[in-house]
């Protein structure tokens, strides 16, 4: 079986973890926590870095502390992962479903401006949702696939509508809008180590700001929020989201390969995009002017989705489909979905993701693109 994609732990993994085990540092607290969160800050060029135990933690915390509360409204596309949905019920608010750009397959912002222009309306510097009058807080925008919308219209849209943003980065590390790193446009940007992703930590995620304030606060209440360095007392309710020193110094090898792993998805993308460009029923997922991204999960669409499928997975090729839509699932199925066209339903049925591992042997992706071509055929 040709897998999606798997780890690549070809730098100092070995190295690092075995120094948190000689040196009995293997819990939350040592070095190499602190290191990760300063490189990475670094590596996306904010001011701040807080890891934590995965993605959606980086969520919740976020949402939580850009105010998001109870019966609030949070805006997100109607296609993500479901940890974008679960982490805005963790604070008990509820989501408005936008649908997607039918090219990008982001958020698609004339949309959202048009929902906002005619659905809401503006009291003493909040937006209200004018059918129950209940505030709509934030705005997370999802960088599906490792692409991105235009960062500058939809912080303008935020703006003008006074929303937060909490960026949903968790598959965009090593993407830009206009030289600038996913993640860091919002107030937050949350990011994810699992293990299809394009570094990886087991588990594992960060939250990225660049107010000093707000990162203190994360740190706090990510640690049990724990207000005395030797009694065990606690000055608010807090999370046990800690990232732990072992998957910490995974986090430091693993980063230090990034820049080898992005060229790696790209000459992947390239390759694919060569090879299957000229079938009809093929398509992929447009990068607009001013985005460079990192090809995390390459992924087509096709007409004849099920049964090429079907025809992969017979030949030993590992692939999947897009997550299923938001408003088709059963847990918000009655949450308000703002389209016209219902493209995300489109898309579902007609994507493919394709094995893309940093680590494919040219063999393997050749295997794959002859199979594509021989189901066309």
């Amino acid at each position: 079986m040709i897998p999606l994609s798997v780890p690549n732990l070809s730098g100092k993994e070995w190295e690092y973890i075995k120094e948190c085990l000689d040196t009995n540092w293997v819990s939350s607290v040592g070095s190499f926590v602190d290191r990760f969160e300063s490189e990475f800050a670094e590596h996306v060029g904010s001011k701040h870095a807080i890891s934590v135990v995965n993605g959606t933690s980086a969520l919740h915390i976020s949402l939580q502390l850009s105010g998001v509360q109870q019966h609030d409204y949070v805006i997100v596309p109607n296609i993500t992962f479901i940890a974008s949905l679960n982490s805005i019920k963790y604070c008990g608010a509820k989501p408005i479903l936008v649908d997607i750009d039918p090219n990008t397959w982001q958020m698609d912002l004339v949309l959202l401006r048009k929902f906002l222009e005619e659905k809401t309306h503006q009291k003493s510097g909040n937006c209200y949702l004018k059918s129950d009058n209940k505030k709509v807080t934030a705005v997370m925008p999802v960088h599906v696939l490792g692409n991105l919308c235009n960062m500058n219209k939809l912080m303008q849209i935020a703006k003008e509508f006074s929303l937060k943003v909490i960026e949903d980065s968790t598959e965009s590390l090593g993407s830009y809008f206009e030289n600038q790193h996913s993640g860091t446009f919002g107030g937050f940007g949350c990011f994810s180590f699992n293990g299809n992703k394009i570094m990886t930590t087991g588990g594992g995620g960060m939250i990225v700001t660049n107010d000093a304030d707000l990162a203190q606060k994360a740190k706090h209440i990510t640690t049990q929020a724990k207000s005395d360095k030797f009694e065990y007392i606690h000055d608010e309710i807090g999370y046990n989201y800690r990232l732990v020193n072992v998957l910490a110094a995974m986090g430091v090898a693993q980063l230090e390969q990034v820049p080898d792993f992005i060229k790696a998805k790209q000459k992947i993308a390239k390759k694919y995009k060569a090879g299957l460009q000229n079938i009809d029923g093929i398509s992929f997922q447009t990068v607009e002017s001013g985005v460079i991204a990192n090809n995390w999960l390459f992924t087509i669409s096709s007409s004849k989705q099920k049964e090429l499928i079907e025809h992969l997975l017979n030949s030993d090729i590992q692939v999947r489909p897009l997550w299923k839509p938001m408003n088709q699932l059963e847990m918000f199925v009655n949450d308000l979905y703002v389209t016209e066209k219902d493209i995300s339903n489109k898309i579902y049925a007609n994507c493919i993701s394709l094995p893309c591992s940093t680590n494919l042997g040219g063999q393997e992706q050749d295997f794959v693109i002859k199979k594509i071509k021989e189901f066309y055929s």
